[in-house]
């Protein structure tokens, strides 16, 4: 099982291509590059937690997108924001279903992880998610990572905290072993 972290996916939005100078004609070949290039690396046993903007359409809309991607997919919760016409209320299991029939979770608007096969002085790596970046988040102080979305790749938080918007991933999801790499590769430049 691996971890991925992803954002931004705007599935259906046909402006976004446009504001963010998104490489495809139409919002129908840009879903069709999200999700294939989604299910290249995400298998059906593998994490993904997706932090906002999923899409700005309705639940119909939603739940077919979910049924074709991979994997347990885990939803940040901004009922207020981008999401709002398909998220359930309330956090937990949703109605919607991954391509393996596995429940989409939706959890509160921040979440905290701990990686315990990643170590930070000792203990488990600690990851802050919020789809809006931070100056300080939960433990930055001691090397806590925080990963966001919202920017589409045109703000560098900088030091421990990174955008992983599709933007800035040639369109798929971080896998946890690329964050990690890259957040090593912060720390070996201070």
């Amino acid at each position: 099982m691996n971890t991925f972290f992803t954002s931004d996916t705007h599935f259906g939005h046909r402006n976004i291509i446009k504001y963010t100078k998104r490489p495809f004609a139409d919002a129908r070949e840009m879903d069709e590059a999200l999700i294939t290039r989604w299910n290249e690396v995400v298998g059906d046993n593998d994490v993904v937690y997706h932090l906002g903007d999923f899409t700005l359409k309705d639940s119909h809309f939603a739940a077919k997108i979910f049924q074709r991607l991979n994997g347990h997919i885990k939803v940040l919760g901004y009922h207020w924001h981008h999401d709002k016409r398909w998220l359930p209320q309330g956090f937990g299991r949703s109605p919607f279903a991954s391509s393996g029939g596995v429940p989409v979770q939706i959890l509160p608007p921040m979440a905290v992880l701990r990686f315990k096969h990643l170590r930070n002085k000792g203990r488990p790596q600690v990851v802050v998610l919020c789809h809006y970046a931070m100056s300080k988040w939960d433990r930055s102080h001691h090397g806590s990572w925080h990963l966001y979305g919202h920017s589409h790749g045109v703000f560098e938080n900088g030091g421990l905290s990174m955008d992983v918007g599709v933007d800035c991933n040639d369109f798929r999801p971080f896998s946890l072993e690329d964050v990690a790499e890259i957040m090593r590769a912060r720390i070996d430049d201070e």
